[in-house]
């Protein structure tokens, strides 16, 4: 009982063959004998070049540029580092602007009128040539009535001078600026104002505010360049006698923002050719492996189109890589191979019913021409009987090829459903218990008492220990004894049929589920087409289970000693 009481885990050694080393993308190159020439010939043709015919390869480069694109966008987008500045040099600019305010009211007089057009009051001329400004800020003065009463630009030079970074050249980001300047040029040109003078444009914002207040307004100068415009009232009381304008053009934080937005656009210009030779390289080793597998395929498929050269389709070995592509070899490898072995197979089935319908062809021929020539009845009515039971033999063949011919399909298209083995077994036995007790053999009946639920066809299950039962049956005698039995085993269970008849020859033990394999007496030649056994293999095994035969044995140690009867085992996974 030690082979019954223990589970065979597996249905065989699986083979690894490795013809060559695997490795990852253009690198793998299949041996000779597992790859096709076309498919040589198709690699050694292809090259990184030749990425840009591949859908695949576009799709992931346009993908990762993508990515790469959204992302310089977003930080050239939300840079706040020129905000800072502007906002700094807007704040020193108010400082400034009401500084030089100051200066003009200090020296208004107390009660008197003042007029700065006509410099009564206060001499606004002398009072701006003394006002020191820095390069690149504009002093103009208006009076009460918004005119332009004096003017001058600054000429002092920095305390700090920059550190010359800002004077290197940005070639990215003026390329980009020009042509994003052309193509809104384009759409505001015909809705374009015309471009006012300084003096003018400053009129405009002092009478469109509120004259006392203190103003900073950022615009653009004609060239594109940023200007930062501050407003602030002069005073003599509460009367407003005039205004203070500095314009200061932005031309340090503009370069500085130009090279920070160089470097970004540099690094994206370095990024971007590092994602697509990365890209390449990936697509290389996806791509590439992918069109092995298609070029296989195709060359096969297209070979037994036109029927010219047929041979066995080879698929490149990439079991290798810990991948989806390798998983996809080894699924398309198995794949043709099951195929191929379901052609051997159905290739040696036709050969072997071949085989077994020319046994009782040849009889009926013979038993025919032996009838024409035969005179004595008694000899004519032994040819009929050979007749009859080489008819009823074809008759019983044809039937067992063709269910053992259709089990393949059934077995695929059945659905298989949850049922209870037990209850199943319970009545097999109960129904064939009868016939065995017809012969006067005992049989015996050892179930467990709780249900034991698998999932699998029901039918193809039971046409099995039918099958198994029925063959105890014909080879067991008056006084002999059947026992059935099942027990589980873990995520197993086990269904054993015994039998005390004469045993299965040692010979016969490794040949016993071969199709049209049989081994039954002389006397009982021809009433059995060999397909049962081999048959309930195949379903057991559909359902990922096991089937053997074994003969019971007086001892296990003694192995020549005459078995005591035979013992199929079956185990199917719960």
């Amino acid at each position: 009982m030690a082979l019954a009481d223990q589970m065979n885990s597996g249905g065989g050694d699986e083979e690894n063959r490795r013809d060559a080393d695997v490795v990852l993308g253009d690198d793998w190159v299949a041996p000779d004998s597992t790859v096709e020439k076309e498919l040589r010939d198709s690699r050694a043709r292809r090259s990184v070049f030749s990425l840009n015919r591949s859908p695949l390869t576009r799709k992931i480069i346009t993908f990762n540029l993508i990515a790469l694109n959204v992302l310089v966008a977003g930080v050239l987008w939300l840079n706040s580092s020129r905000d800072t500045l502007a906002v700094q040099r807007a704040n020193a600019l108010q400082s400034e602007v009401e500084l030089i305010a100051d200066i003009f009211e200090a020296q208004l007089p107390a009660g008197a009128p003042v007029s700065l057009a006509t410099s009564d009051g206060i001499d606004v001329a002398r009072t701006v040539e003394g006002i020191d400004l820095r390069e690149g800020v504009d002093l103009l003065v208006f009076d009460a009535g918004n005119f332009l009463v004096g003017e001058a630009a600054g000429q002092m030079p920095p305390a700090i001078e920059p550190a010359g970074e800002d004077e290197k050249p940005t070639l990215i980001t003026d390329f980009l600026g020009t042509i994003w300047r052309n193509v809104a040029g384009m759409f505001t040109y015909f809705a374009a104002e015309p471009e006012l003078v300084l003096e003018d444009k400053l009129r405009r914002m002092i009478e469109a505010g509120d004259v006392a207040q203190t103003r900073v307004v950022a615009g653009n100068a004609p060239g594109g360049a940023t200007l930062f415009y501050a407003l602030s009232p002069i005073r003599q009381s509460d009367l407003i006698v005039g205004s203070i304008a500095l314009v200061s053009t932005a031309r340090e934080i503009d370069a500085a923002v130009s090279a920070e937005r160089e470097r970004v656009l540099q690094m994206f210009v370095i990024a971007t050719l590092v994602s697509i030779g990365l890209s390449l390289v990936l697509a290389s080793t996806i791509a590439n492996p992918i069109s092995d597998l298609a070029d296989a395929a195709e060359i096969g498929r297209d070979r037994h189109r036109r029927n010219v050269a047929p041979g066995r389709i080879r698929i490149p070995d990439l079991t290798a890589r810990p991948d989806e592509i390798g998983r996809l070899s080894g699924a398309l490898r198995g794949m043709v191979s099951a195929l191929y072995d379901r052609i051997d197979s159905n290739e040696q089935f036709a050969a072997d019913v071949a085989h077994e319908i020319k046994n009782p062809l040849a009889s009926l021929r013979s038993a025919v021409g032996s009838l024409r020539m035969v005179k004595k009845e008694e000899h004519r009515q032994k040819l009929l009987d050979v007749i009859e039971h080489d008819v009823r033999r074809l008759d019983r063949l044809v039937s067992d090829i063709s269910n053992a011919s259709r089990l393949d399909s059934e077995l695929v298209k059945e659905e298989e459903q949850e049922f209870n083995l037990l209850e199943m077994l319970g009545n097999i036995t109960e129904f064939l218990g009868q016939d065995a007790g017809k012969k006067g053999i005992e049989f015996i009946t050892d179930l467990p008492p709780r249900d034991i639920s698998i999932h699998g066809l029901e039918p193809r299950l039971a046409q099995v220990f039918v099958n198994l039962i029925t063959n105890a049956i014909s080879f067991c005698e008056d006084g002999d004894a059947i026992r059935v039995w099942a027990r589980r085993r873990d995520n197993r269970v086990l269904v054993v049929v015994e039998d005390t008849g004469p045993g299965i020859p040692d010979e016969a033990l490794s040949k016993i589920f071969k199709r049209f394999y049989t081994s039954r007496p002389q006397s009982d030649f021809g009433n059995n087409s060999g397909l049962g056994l081999a048959i309930s293999k195949q379903i057991i095994e559909a359902h990922g289970g096991v089937i053997w035969a074994e003969n019971i044995r007086p001892t296990e140690a003694d192995v020549t000693s005459e078995p005591l009867g035979a013992r199929f085992v079956v185990g199917l996974p719960i």
